[in-house]
């Protein structure tokens, strides 16, 4: 009876903390997809300096999901449009029906980007990453 009692806390523990981590690392995705976001609705040709030093840390950050890193990568690279290698990325992000729709919608305007982004594209952003 104890041995079952305490393989139960035991279970319980390791659940509850495998969960937090995995909500930490959630948390860490959404912050960092609209760091991603956000840059990418301000890039005005290029991305700043801060800008880039930023996009380059998600591009980085190996504990983040690949699909924002990539955009990251891709929104890092953008030298009036995206290149054509952040370009085909993008078009795999929009094609990936596990990707969230928000995702989908932040990748083809990264994809789609010429000098900046247009105002509807700026209030779609803000609308789905507040």
């Amino acid at each position: 009876m104890k041995t079952t009692i305490f393989k139960k806390l035991i279970l319980l523990i390791a659940v509850g903390v495998f969960s937090q981590f995995a909500m930490a690392h959630n948390e860490d995705n959404a912050a960092a997809i609209k760091q991603v976001a956000d840059i990418v609705a301000g890039i005005n040709h290029f991305p700043s300096d801060d800008a880039l030093a930023t996009l380059d840390g998600i591009a980085a950050n190996g504990g983040l999901a690949q699909a924002i890193r990539d955009m990251a990568n891709a929104a890092a690279n953008i030298e009036h449009s995206a290149n054509e290698e952040g370009r085909g990325a993008m078009e795999a992000l929009q094609n990936n029906t596990q990707m969230p729709e928000r995702g989908r919608v932040l990748a083809g305007i990264i994809e789609n980007f010429s000098h900046t982004c247009s105002d509807a594209d700026k209030e779609r952003l803000a609308e789905l990453f507040p």
